[in-house]
């Protein structure tokens, strides 16, 4: 039997490594140092950093390549500053949340919609993560950090596809996103 804070950690991997097999290149995502992750949580004044939380920055935490395109995510994108935006949104719905002070906000997405671990929970090895967005809802999305990094995992296959078809219909521009997938 696995120790249970070992299987977040090995779910994480899982899930990145069938990423890759699936097309994503390694090289287009960096990790953050568990130092880099540790000064991230003290800027937000997290109580703790999830294992699962942990083990998702440690792959990307520095660049997120197709990993939530679009969003701030990572250890130098995600700042105090994030955590601020996330207080005004949470207070006006009626701050759902256990503790919000020491919560860990892990996506910040145009300052309105935010993926979080209520602080009551990062010292679980792999909890569950809040959806929260401006002027609508926050409620618990995904049951835990390994099926949110699933359900955040890019279709690479869609986006091999898209370029694919692009380069057939003669498309002169290569979208930025392409250097993401691994040539086959």
């Amino acid at each position: 039997m696995t120790e249970p804070n070992v299987e977040p950690a090995r779910l994480i991997r899982e899930i990145f490594a069938a990423a890759v097999s699936d097309g994503l290149h390694p090289d287009s995502v960096r990790g953050a140092s568990d130092a880099q992750i540790d000064a991230w949580a003290t800027e937000q004044g997290a109580r703790a950093v999830p294992l699962a939380v942990r083990e998702v920055l440690r792959l990307l935490g520095r660049e997120h390549g197709l990993w939530l395109a679009g969003s701030s995510f990572g250890v130098h994108a995600v700042r105090g500053e994030a955590k601020n935006h996330f207080f005004a949104t949470l207070s006006t719905l009626g701050d759902p949340l256990d503790d919000p002070e020491g919560a860990l906000v892990l996506v910040d997405h145009q300052s309105y919609t935010f993926h979080v671990v209520d602080g009551a929970e990062t010292d679980l090895p792999d909890p569950p993560v809040w959806l929260v967005t401006e002027a609508e809802t926050a409620e618990k999305r995904w049951d835990t950090v390994s099926f949110w990094f699933q359900a955040v995992t890019p279709d690479v296959a869609r986006y091999r596809e898209r370029l694919e078809i692009m380069q057939e219909l003669g498309h002169g521009r290569i979208p930025g996103w392409a250097r993401h997938i691994a040539p086959r």
